[in-house]
């Protein structure tokens, strides 16, 4: 690979603008539903991607999977509706900063940790990719046990302010999380004799339900989003709160540089997905910060950290696809359909007799958040606004949009119901102060660690030292145990001084 040859990736990508703009305004729009997701509307519209040529149908999609993961944060900010799983973490200080009327700078930050987030992580993909192919091959079921760990801890970390509380909604979420066939003899477990629990609870049901629906049935009690003193903030809106938000991002330009590394490590592994992705970088980044009783009341950090880790999930997902044959995860699964319709076979082969499609999907993805700086920054001021509308007129749409999400994703009406079960426990824990935020993690996390875990038990015949049996996963038990003793070691300093 030459610089020749890159350049002249680049120069053909940008020429495919006339796809990319599209599949931006596409994505924005899907990520910003609560509930549809990308690898859906690509589905949708595989016919179109099979009848155009392999470069223009790459760039089409990438632009749309890319645009897709930064609007999910879009909802999770202006209404606490994450758009996407890896969106849910978002909500946690990108809500309290549009309750304090700063949804603009919020915005914000999100857009630029998203698009440097991503663009960052991809233009080491390009460099590194030889080397990134093979962390796959490091990272496997004893490793993804820790990995899970660190996102599981996030529980004890949402739960800082009553932690009985949070450990009862983080236990609950992992009770729901088990229900389905076991991993062993695929004997049902809790299912209460519903077919359509064997699989586990659906995820975009449950997403929908404890965020979506609660906070509806929330916001009913209130006539704006907004508090009081926030309403005269949101309504003067200015180019000068842009500005702002571009200023608080670029004071934390090494917390979108590291961040972002978390989300593509964690994509290059096949199956963990930006969800994991967000909760171990907003865990990690309260874990090390100066002052981290503030996360959860609207910091920047808090918002910066799961957005970045998010998009940079997006270059990582398609490192196993391209080298190894591997989708990294759905969308990736798609995006294979298509190369395989076009006769391209997927590993390391296909970097000596393609070239121009193993570089040119990561340099479409360079080049596709390149140009959702232009698209989507200006665009800021003007959502930010939604929260200055009345909850009277906001919650019917809010349900009415949710319960067809709910239903478009297996297209069972099962799943419509399971999201209203959901809104009822997210409104209940809401009115007793439990921390919703945990019984997703619990949900979500839950049964990836428990996967996990009984396969690293299988291997091993249950002995339990294979956790620590390989100096990878040794390095992980290191750093989940430092950031865990981190906050007691800075408390205790902090007494001692005092």
């Amino acid at each position: 690979m030459t610089w020749d040859f890159l350049l002249g990736q680049f120069a053909t990508q940008f020429g495919l603008w006339w796809v990319i703009v599209p599949g931006i305004l596409i994505g924005i729009v899907v990520g910003a539903l609560p509930g549809f997701s990308a690898q859906n509307t690509l589905i949708m519209l595989l016919p179109l991607t099979l009848a155009v040529p392999v470069p223009t149908a790459l760039a089409f999609m990438i632009a749309l999977y890319c645009a897709t993961h930064l609007a999910g944060g879009i909802p999770a900010i202006l209404v606490k509706i994450p758009g996407t799983g890896g969106a849910a973490a978002t909500t946690i200080d990108g809500y309290p900063m549009t309750q304090k009327g700063q949804a603009q700078q919020a915005l914000v930050l999100c857009f630029t940790a998203s698009v440097f987030g991503g663009l960052i992580s991809t233009l080491v993909t390009i460099g590194l990719l030889p080397w990134l192919s093979k962390i796959g091959l490091y990272l496997r079921s004893v490793e993804m046990v820790v990995v899970m760990l660190f996102g599981l801890t996030l529980i004890a970390v949402v739960a800082a302010k009553d932690l009985l509380k949070g450990l009862i909604a983080g236990f609950f979420g992992l009770l729901i999380g088990v229900i389905g066939t076991d991993h062993i003899y695929n004997t049902p477990r809790a299912t209460f004799g519903f077919l359509e629990l064997y699989d586990g609870v659906p995820l975009v049901p449950a997403l929908i339900g404890l965020f979506a629906i609660s906070e509806a049935l929330v916001m009913i009690e209130s006539k704006l989003i907004v508090s009081k003193e926030g309403q005269g903030r949101a309504s003067h809106a200015h180019w000068a709160d842009t500005v702002e938000g571009l200023r608080m991002a670029a004071s934390r330009w090494w917390h979108i540089v590291w961040t972002s590394f978390v989300g593509l490590f964690i994509g290059i592994v096949p199956g963990a997905g930006a969800s994991i992705a967000a909760f171990v970088a907003y865990q990690q980044s309260r874990m090390w910060s100066k002052h981290p009783q503030r996360y959860g009341t609207g910091i920047p950090e808090g918002v910066i950290a799961p957005e970045s880790a998010n998009n940079g999930v997006t270059s990582g997902t398609l490192v196993p696809m391209m080298a190894l044959g591997v989708p990294g995860g759905s969308t990736a699964a798609v995006m294979m359909i298509v190369l395989q319709y076009h006769g391209m076979v997927m590993g390391p082969r296909l970097f000596d007799t393609h070239p121009e499609i193993a570089y040119g999907v990561f340099i479409s993805m360079a080049v596709a958040y390149i140009f959702m700086i232009f698209t989507i920054l200006p665009l800021a001021r003007y959502m930010s606004r939604i929260v200055l509308i009345g909850t009277s007129y906001l919650v019917p749409v809010i349900v009415l949009m949710t319960i067809v999400a709910a239903f478009a994703g297996r297209q069972y009406q099962f799943d419509m119901a399971l999201a209203l079960v959901f809104g009822v426990i997210g409104y209940i824990a809401h009115k007793t102060d439990y921390h919703v935020t945990a019984i997703l993690i619990g949900v979500i996390l839950g049964p990836l660690f428990e996967e996990y875990l009984v396969r690293s038990l299988r291997i091993s015949e249950g002995d339990l030292a294979i956790l620590f049996s390989s100096p990878t996963a040794n390095t992980l038990w290191a750093l989940l145990v430092a950031s865990l003793a981190l906050p007691l070691v800075r408390a205790w300093l902090k007494q001692r001084a005092g």
